[in-house]
């Protein structure tokens, strides 16, 4: 049976429901980067671990994020119209940790500067994207952001390697890069 006999079958039966534990065990075998999606709206800077990230387009350069329609963070994002995607290193499962959190001073302890935009940028993050938002679009529960990249920063070392989260648990790249 090829893949799209596969696909046509499946969409013969349009009644399955699917159990969201099941549906996010499957998704949980997806290996994906954590980035800390920031901005700063008077004086105060803003924050959440997000692992939805990915790029768009080149030309223009264009990368997208998801994040819950109900976020507490999202709607201040919006309002500063622009925000920096920090990509974690493997040194930075903590940071990953402390900015999931709700009602905590996601801040406490986190070295940070301000980019070019007026994000707040972590240091020792692997690499950061200045953004500014191009599109938002609905989609079931989330959000999809579009951001359109207005810089970055490139000033890592060599051997630092990307956080990475697979089935619940961060991990990183073993051995050398090819």
């Amino acid at each position: 049976m090829s893949l799209s006999d596969t696909a046509t079958k499946a969409d013969t039966n349009t009644n399955t429901t699917i159990d969201p534990a099941s549906f996010r065990e499957a998704l949980g075998h997806f290996a994906s980067g954590i980035t800390i999606i920031t901005t700063q709206v008077n004086d105060e800077p803003i924050g959440f671990t997000c692992q939805s990230f990915y790029s768009v387009s080149m030309n223009p350069p264009l990368v997208s994020f998801s994040v819950k329609a109900s976020s507490f963070s999202y709607p201040k994002i919006r309002q500063a119209e622009r925000f920096a995607v920090n990509i974690l290193s493997s040194e930075q499962s903590h940071v990953s940790n402390q900015f999931a959190m709700r009602g905590a001073d996601k801040w406490q302890g986190i070295d940070w500067q301000l980019s070019p935009l007026g994000n707040p940028v972590i240091n020792d993050s692997l690499h950061w994207l200045d953004c500014k938002i191009h599109a938002e679009h609905p989609a079931g529960d989330h959000l999809i952001v579009i951001g359109e990249v207005k810089g970055l920063n490139l000033d890592v070392a060599g051997t630092t390697r990307p956080l990475l989260y697979f089935k619940g648990k961060y991990g990183g790249l073993a051995g050398g890069e090819k």
